[in-house]
């Protein structure tokens, strides 16, 4: 199968469980409710008509809320559950990563459960055995082997039940919150082993609430809010939108008057740290301008812990070329008593081909609270008379000797 072909098609899925509801009194009522047929019922609609494809080889991201629908439409997927309405096509061996203890059997040692869980992925005993040290080493569990399962907390289930499923030869792989768990050697793994799936073409669906690393891995993804697809497209912009749901449940009646004062839809936040004056070496530049110099004041409102400050610039498509924050830099995180002000300045070579361009720039705090985060803050344009086809240009040079 050529790569960009669909893999996986979901075309109009819905899922609807059933909930039924009836009030116990006494024991008579509860034995004789066994055989009461007229229970209230409850239609909980877990999935509402979703369809999206995915093609081979990609990176797939599916983000949302906890109780959105995400793991209900990841059952559909690996075939768990069968959609109420709609269709699921695959093309390929899916192996699902998806919830902790599927295939485990918890009164067995881990040992056991390797041996289990891989005759359950098709291999033999003797692959298994061959394997084995492996599979321990990654999921760091080298002294637990011979313990009971139920005796693992649960990170420790979850990093011997992934360092199994990443052994299967799968055509197409379902990650669930694998990076939710685990210290950060068993991270750093993982983040490895998921650039050599993308390096290898592998088609990968991946769930996860870590916006960087959806970023990082993902080419397309979606977001699901309230049983239904709500947006679709580029992993820098899902984690945008994923980020604005909690904005808007965090942030108080006053913020959410402050930002509708300000009629601006690129621009969200608490506003306690205002991004303020935006400015710019140049509006306009060509080969001269060596260096594009930017940058705004923050004025603290009230008291900041721990902020970053970071920069994006996109091209006029929406698609980001070059970004980095404070915490990338290892800077330290700034602390701003209330009433306070300060004025930061970013500067990028000018490597950028012709072509108009934007600012985005943010002020955030180390626990992620969005302060002011400001979509195409500043725009500017580009005329060189070096031409190319390419997002960037750079003072190239070039020699030949005989």
């Amino acid at each position: 199968m050529e790569t960009g072909q669909a893999v996986v098609r979901v075309e109009h899925v819905s899922k609807d469980f059933v909930l039924p509801h009836e009030k116990v009194t006494s024991v008579k009522s509860a034995f004789l409710g066994v055989f009461n047929l007229n229970r209230t019922k409850e239609m909980q609609h877990a999935l509402r008509d979703i369809s999206f494809e995915i093609k081979k080889g990609e990176f797939f991201g599916i983000v949302g809320r906890n109780g959105s629908g995400k793991s209900t439409l990841l059952k559909i997927l690996a075939g768990i559950y069968q959609p109420t309405k709609g269709t699921v096509y695959t093309s390929g061996r899916l192996v699902p990563f998806i919830e902790l203890g599927v295939g485990f059997n918890p009164e067995l040692t881990g040992r056991e459960n390797v041996y289990l869980n891989g005759a359950m992925l098709g291999f033999s005993e003797k692959e298994v055995s061959a394997m084995y040290d492996a599979i321990v080493e990654f999921a760091e569990l080298e002294r637990f082997m011979d313990q009971k399962l139920k005796n693992y907390s649960s990170g420790m289930q979850v990093r011997l039940a992934f360092s199994m499923a990443i052994r299967a030869e799968a055509e197409i792989l379902i990650i669930d919150e694998v990076l939710a768990v685990g210290d950060a050697s068993f991270q750093r793994k993982c983040l490895e082993y998921f650039r050599k799936l993308k390096k290898n073409g592998t088609t990968v669906i991946f769930v996860s609430h870590d916006m960087d690393a959806v970023r990082q891995f993902c080419d397309r993804a979606v977001l699901i809010d309230n049983s239904r697809l709500v947006n679709a497209g580029n992993a820098d912009d899902i984690a945008e939108k994923y980020a604005k749901l909690f904005l808007e449940e965090s942030i108080g009646e006053a913020a959410k008057e402050a930002r509708q004062e300000l009629g601006d839809a690129d621009r969200w936040g608490t506003r306690v740290g205002l991004l303020a004056g935006p400015f710019l070496s140049a509006q306009v530049m060509d080969e001269r301008t060596k260096f594009i110099e930017f940058g705004a004041k923050v004025k603290a409102d009230a008291a900041i812990e721990g902020l970053i400050l970071g920069f994006r610039i996109s091209d006029d498509t929406g698609r980001a070329i070059i970004g980095t924050n404070t915490q990338l830099l290892h800077e330290k995180p700034l602390s701003l008593e209330s009433g306070s002000e300060y004025v930061f300045t970013w500067r990028v070579p000018n490597i950028f081909s012709n072509g108009n361009y934007e600012i985005g720039m943010a002020a955030v705090t180390y626990n992620d609270e969005s302060l002011d985060e400001w979509n195409a803050a500043i725009k500017f344009k580009v005329i060189k008379t070096t031409k190319t086809p390419y997002i960037v240009a750079p003072d190239f040079k070039f020699d030949i000797k005989a």
